[in-house]
């Protein structure tokens, strides 16, 4: 078989292979166990800002900090070193994300006031996106980038349709309630009806008098509707997202088949076979 990086030696081809590109069962696995290892170091980040746990556990998690860390650096100079483009990778997004969440530690252990920088290292919930590249992944992702696309007009047009509403029930809140009540400008009488109208409802900001409280409830009815129009939208469009992609291979996860297609179109694998009353 050709040496498919011809520029690089055998073991650097196989390293590249494995940590860059999801092809191969060992590309895979390593995703996989990348995967897992970002989700616990960033619960063991979250459980260390729990000042019971770091007390009673302080020792232990640090310990499984500097582990994860020499980890993720060991990874973080694997990609340097397997890369053809070794600056290319370290100021691409990924790269950038890469550092920060190995660089914070490192820091820390220099500077004793930096602990605060700590918090950086939940960056590598970020992560998570390069691993989502699996085949697996790639179909679902297809869906939603495409769902996100389509509907990116009419969410816009939502979105503006929103604002105007609480704009014009600030201000009409503004000129109805007194600064008594917490309506002392407008701006805060437009965050009383944005939080009114996505039902949060903080209650620090209440209208007292009985046409305040009338427009209240009609801004309150007008917040269930609001909810329903996005989830609407993006709900229309993840369904015809999803009738475009067409039949997705069940052995290497190719999609945009067509719906009578009976052989994958990349690996030759036998498509699963659609019922007729579809």
């Amino acid at each position: 078989m050709p040496e498919k990086y011809p520029h690089r030696s055998p073991v650097r081809s196989r390293v590249f292979r494995i940590i860059f590109g999801t092809d191969t069962r060992n590309g895979k696995r390593f995703d996989v166990i990348l995967l897992w290892a970002i989700l616990i170091s960033v619960l063991l980040v979250m459980l260390e800002s729990v000042p019971d746990i770091r007390a009673r556990h302080g020792y232990y998690l640090h310990v499984a900090e500097y582990f994860f860390t020499f980890l993720f650096t060991l990874e973080y100079a694997a990609r340097i070193w397997s890369t053809r483009w070794p600056k290319k990778y370290i100021f691409s997004f990924f790269g950038i994300v890469d550092l920060l969440a190995i660089l914070p530690t490192y820091i820390g252990l220099v500077f004793v006031g930096a602990h605060s920088l700590m918090v950086i290292r939940a960056l590598r919930l970020l992560r998570i996106f390069r691993v989502l590249k699996l085949a697996r992944f790639v179909s679902v992702a297809n869906v939603m980038v495409k769902a996100f696309q389509a509907s990116r007009r009419k969410i816009t047009v939502f979105v503006f349709a929103i604002l105007t509403i609480t704009i014009i029930f600030g201000t009409l809140m503004y000129m109805v309630e007194t600064p008594e009540s917490g309506f002392t400008s407008i701006p805060r009488s437009i965050y009383w009806a944005i939080v009114t109208l996505t039902t949060v409802g903080f209650g620090d900001i209440t209208p007292q008098s009985a046409l305040g409280q009338a427009i209240a409830s009609v801004v309150m009815i007008l917040g269930y509707g609001t909810i329903a129009v996005p989830t609407a939208i993006m709900s229309a469009e993840i369904m015809r997202a999803g009738s475009d992609i067409g039949k997705e291979c069940a052995n290497c996860h190719a999609t945009d088949h067509l719906s009578d297609a009976n052989f994958c179109r990349r690996c030759g694998a036998e498509m699963p076979k659609v019922p007729k009353d579809q």
